[in-house]
């Protein structure tokens, strides 16, 4: 419940950057990590925890929480989470300086990038910023998953996400419709070698 209240929140607070208007559910959660295999030495970057829905996921893969790095633009959901899960690295920091925010970790070689971020509702040049934060870690060899919802996939702002990492990084897998969660929404995947 609190979490609900504490989305709620930032979401009246700031409604573009969390862009829903409910926490993921237990069931598009689990699909965002599905076949994520964390290792000591290759973690997963999630960006835009929100309330931690997919965190609980994650945490239950990771080797050690030297495996993961989170990073969360409001910081009031990022202090939620970051007590839920004190022994996980969560940043309460902008997504456009992931970059900066991964190497000053010292942590391991980013191989997943999980995104809860909004980009359908977020301004165009911000996307830019992100999606040249997100280009530096699939240079490397690595695994871009999100999520958009049913309603608004054939939007000009969630076709421009998709064509942009198609246009890059090649054909996109997209999930089953997860009708368990409000709204009900599918993944994006996208990997490079």
């Amino acid at each position: 419940m609190k979490d609900s209240q504490e989305f709620l929140k930032a979401t009246l607070k700031n409604p573009l950057a969390v862009g829903a208007i409910a926490p993921s559910s237990r069931a598009l959660s689990k699909l965002m990590i599905e076949g994520v295999e964390p290792s000591e030495s290759e973690m997963v970057l999630e960006l835009g925890v929100g309330t931690g829905a997919v965190t609980e996921m994650i945490s239950k893969i990771l080797p050690s929480a030297d495996s993961y790095l989170g990073i969360e633009i409001d910081k009031r959901l990022a202090s939620l989470v970051k007590e839920k899960y004190p022994d996980l690295n969560i940043m309460n920091a902008d997504a456009t300086s992931c970059t900066e925010i991964h190497e000053k970790s010292e942590l391991g070689a980013v191989k997943y990038v999980l995104s809860g971020i909004p980009f359908v509702s977020l301004p165009k040049d911000i996307c830019g910023q992100i999606f040249k934060e997100i280009d530096g870690f699939m240079e490397k060899g690595c695994m871009f998953r999100t999520f958009q919802y049913v309603h608004g996939f054939y939007t000009p702002p969630a076709k421009r996400l998709r064509d942009y990492m198609t246009e890059r990084y090649g054909p996109m897998e997209k999930s089953r419709i997860v009708f368990k969660n409000v709204p009900p929404a599918v993944t994006l995947t996208w990997k490079t070698a």
